[in-house]
């Protein structure tokens, strides 16, 4: 009688503690694959922010340019000489384009800010060429009729039209970025792979030499070995440069000092790209940067995702309310059933609970021994649920389901000001109707495996507080009656 009692009561202990562990393992399992989801997401607009800014960018920092009617930038003018007969001329508008200039200086004080692994500076230009065929027409003079010889309201000249005469004239704009020789670590040019030729070499920091994206070369027929001239500049093109998301930063790439001269923008930049030495401490640089740099702004990944439309600009938004708060929900739940389970196990072992205090058993050395049990529970439930969870992020990872990032006109450009968004400091039309494409991944990082030990810990104090409680309140009388 006695055995079979004990065999049923082993039992129940054992149903009861699979019920509390799986509970606990279900939350924490969720928390696991949703913290990772998310942090697959950051990476993703991490991803997004090289795919715009290239390789290794954490942050830009750029400053608004003002709009015209508070000093910003003149309109660009053109100055034609027409000559007698007819005449082929060309000129060329290079000016900086999408934000205001910054000094060159600081480049340097952003490096030395605090967490800044490395910092570029990147001078965008727009280049508008016009040239073609200029007609000057003949000047047909007027006979005069006011009888004043030329007096009274005369205009003091002679007096006629032009006839004939006219334009023909092809209008051709491009991008050029002014790249850090020195320094090719950082910048829209990293997201670029060399393809035919070289890349810069360290030493060019000042000379007539180009790298053209292949989609240009290939629409102006450019091969390396030619020339292409900028603003009268010839420069040697000794490298042909493709995209590796499909769509470059700029047409050209020069060399910074002579994007410098070549806009009048001698020690200015336009971009500042930025390494940070720890991705967890973004946030960090980025005030720093701000406090210490003002009149700045500073773009990272996630003020970029607050700009970006498509799947992934909703995949995360769900994760940060939808699943955070799913997770949330689910362990409260997770926790209030272990803690009754773990109660209602303690009642129905009162004839034992009961009997050891009559022994002699003090009410803490019982609320210990539930407590311990529980912990035990939830332990295992944390083990479980980190298996789930840590299975649950891989076949996520594996499976890897494709999210595109919109960049859209409508994404104001990092730093406001003129141009819309800025890829890599290229045109706003490059990049308004460009969809990036990014595969989710879900990696578990430590923490996160650190929060699941936590959550389990805690899940069974908390059942083992609901059921040492209930132990404590037991009395040796309970035992006796229940005594069969």
């Amino acid at each position: 009688m006695f055995f079979t009692y004990l065999r049923r009561e082993l039992r129940r202990r054992r149903k009861a503690a699979l019920v509390v562990a799986s509970g606990l393992a279900l939350g924490i399992a969720l928390v696991i694959v949703v913290n990772s989801a998310s942090a697959g997401m950051q990476q993703a607009q991490g991803k997004v922010l090289e795919s715009l800014y290239g390789l290794g960018t954490d942050m830009t920092v750029t400053k608004a340019a003002p709009p015209p009617s508070e000093g910003g930038r003149e309109r660009p003018r053109f100055n034609f000489d027409a000559q007698d007969g007819d005449e082929t001329q060309s000129s060329d508008i290079v000016m900086p384009q999408g934000f205001e200039t910054l000094a060159s200086s600081t480049v340097g004080k952003v490096a030395d800010q605090t967490g800044v692994a490395g910092a570029v500076g990147g001078l965008s230009l727009s280049v508008l060429k016009v040239d073609g065929e200029f007609k000057p027409g003949e000047f047909a003079p007027r006979e005069n009729t006011s009888g004043g010889g030329g007096g009274g309201g005369g205009t003091g000249g002679p007096q006629g039209e032009v006839r004939g005469g006219g334009a023909n004239f092809d209008v051709n704009s491009y991008t050029v970025y002014g790249t850090d020789t020195a320094h090719q670590d950082l910048g829209p040019l990293t997201s670029s792979k060399i393809t035919d030729g070289r890349a810069f070499e360290t030493t060019e920091t000042d000379a007539k030499v180009a790298v053209v994206d292949s989609a240009y070369a290939k629409e102006k027929k450019y091969k390396v070995g030619s020339d292409v001239t900028i603003k009268g500049t010839k420069f040697e093109i000794v490298g042909i440069a493709t995209a590796d998301s499909g769509d470059a930063s700029a047409n050209l790439y020069i060399p910074l000092k002579q994007a410098q001269t070549l806009s009048d923008s001698k020690d200015k930049v336009t971009t500042v790209y930025v390494k940070a030495d720890d991705s967890q401490q973004i946030a960090a640089v980025k005030s720093a940067v701000q406090k210490n740099i003002p009149g700045t702004t500073v773009t990272t990944s996630a003020d970029l995702a607050d700009r970006v439309s498509g799947s992934l600009s909703t995949a995360s938004d769900l994760a940060t309310s939808v699943g955070k708060w799913l997770s949330i929900a689910v362990l409260i739940a997770a926790f209030v059933v272990a803690g009754l389970l773990t109660m209602s196990a303690v009642t129905r072992r009162v004839q034992e609970f009961g009997t050891l205090k009559a022994l002699g058993w003090k009410s803490g050395r019982v609320t210990r021994q539930v407590v311990g049990e529980a912990m035990v529970n939830g332990l295992v439930g944390g083990v479980l649920g980190i298996a789930v969870g840590v299975a649950g992020a891989y076949v996520l990872t594996a499976v890897s389901p494709s999210l595109t990032a919109e960049v859209g006109s409508a994404a104001a450009g990092p730093g406001g000001g003129g141009g819309g968004m800025m890829r890599a400091g290229g045109p706003a039309g490059q990049a308004a109707d460009k969809a990036i494409e990014i595969a989710l991944t879900a990696p578990v990082s430590a923490a996160t495996i650190a929060l699941a030990v936590g959550l389990a810990v805690t899940g069974g104090l908390i059942a083992g507080a609901f059921g040492g409680w209930r132990a404590s309140r037991l009395r040796p009388a309970d035992a006796l009656r229940r005594v069969e």
